[in-house]
């Protein structure tokens, strides 16, 4: 295991290398000139020429790569165009609120998607399964910011339960060191602060968690569809094993890697940022900074969450292939 693990932690290296490369390149081709946009459309000509040489544009783009990886190499990730503060720290200041957000839409899309695709495996062709298959093909369908619109309109706008955008109220907000605003609310023993925490996160966190849900339901419909017909799971039907036995003991936990594997995608994914939802709440986490990183053109920053991004993902995945052999202890890696 101690090998395995160290081996696809190299195999970051060529991956991190070829992503650095591509975003490089294709910040460099499609963005605009981020002088023009820093310095406003009255600056003289002279003016961008020495903020380019300033910042290192004005040398070829294969220079400018090596002078960035060394960089890397070096633990400096760049600074702002904008702030002039280095990326490491406006990315990382801003990590915790994606972080609190995605972890809440996993566990709700995961809770109510493997709900709802063990129900319609056990209720076969049944009013529930179609209507609990519906809904999945809803959350697969509906485009994350329509579905965000209409949560504003409804349970904001009309009904005026929850707060539209935002994180927490400014007056509400907690010091502690973690980011975390549930967490730090409760440690400071804060409730109100706690509360309006909670109460931001709910149409965010709903709104983020459909898609993932609808993948992880009919993932477990049809893993579950699959285990529920094998021989095993008769065996222990005629042994006379009650039949919430056979479903929790027998079939959920050897149904369990598959579905394991899609919460660990999607949550890989929703760590990376999700860029519609945070900029539709004006969640202040990376992915709407990221949006506003690649409409100024602020290169260092965009560079940045992309590495951090593709992190995640090799992380995400080494750590669903290791929760593998705890599922299965049948499943080795040498």
């Amino acid at each position: 295991m101690t090998k395995y693990i160290i081996r696809r932690i190299l195999l970051l290296i060529p991956v991190l290398l070829g992503v650095s490369i591509i975003i490089f390149s294709i910040m460099r081709v499609f963005s605009p000139d981020p002088a023009s946009i820093v310095l406003g459309q009255h600056a003289t000509a002279e003016k961008m020429v020495e903020w380019r040489d300033a910042n290192g544009l004005n040398d070829p783009v294969p220079v400018q790569y090596i002078e960035y990886m060394k960089g890397i190499f070096k633990g400096d990730f760049g600074a702002s165009y904008y702030s002039k503060t280095s990326v490491a720290k406006e990315v990382f200041s801003r990590f915790p609120a994606t972080i609190e957000l995605a972890m809440c839409a996993i566990i709700v899309a995961s809770i109510v998607g493997i709900f709802l695709g063990v129900i319609s495996a056990v209720k076969k062709n049944s009013i529930i399964d179609n209507m609990s298959m519906i809904t999945a093909l809803i959350g697969v369908s509906m485009p994350i910011f329509w579905l965000g619109i209409l949560l504003i309109i409804l349970f904001s706008g009309i009904l005026g339960w929850v707060p539209a955008q935002g994180r927490i109220e400014t007056l509400l907000r907690p010091s502690g060191v973690t980011g975390f605003y549930l967490v730090d609310s409760l440690l400071e023993g804060d409730l109100e602060s706690f509360g309006s925490a909670l109460k931001h996160l709910v149409l965010p966190t709903v709104t983020l968690a459909m898609y993932s849900m609808a993948i992880i339901a009919r993932m477990t419909r049809s893993t579950m569809l699959e285990t529920l017909s094998k021989d095993y799971i008769r065996t222990a039907r005629a042994k006379g094993i009650s039949e919430s036995r056979v479903i929790k003991k027998h079939a959920l936990s050897n149904a369990l890697i598959p579905i394991v594997t899609v919460i660990g995608i999607q949550l890989g994914y929703l760590l990376g940022g999700a860029v519609l939802t945070e900029t539709v709440f004006a969640w202040p986490g990376i992915g709407k900074f990221t949006v506003e990183a690649i409409m100024k053109s602020d290169f260092p920053i965009v560079q940045g969450v992309v590495l951090l991004v593709a992190v995640i993902f090799v992380v995400m995945n080494l750590v669903v292939d290791i929760i593998y052999a705890f599922l299965d202890p049948r499943i080795k890696y040498s």
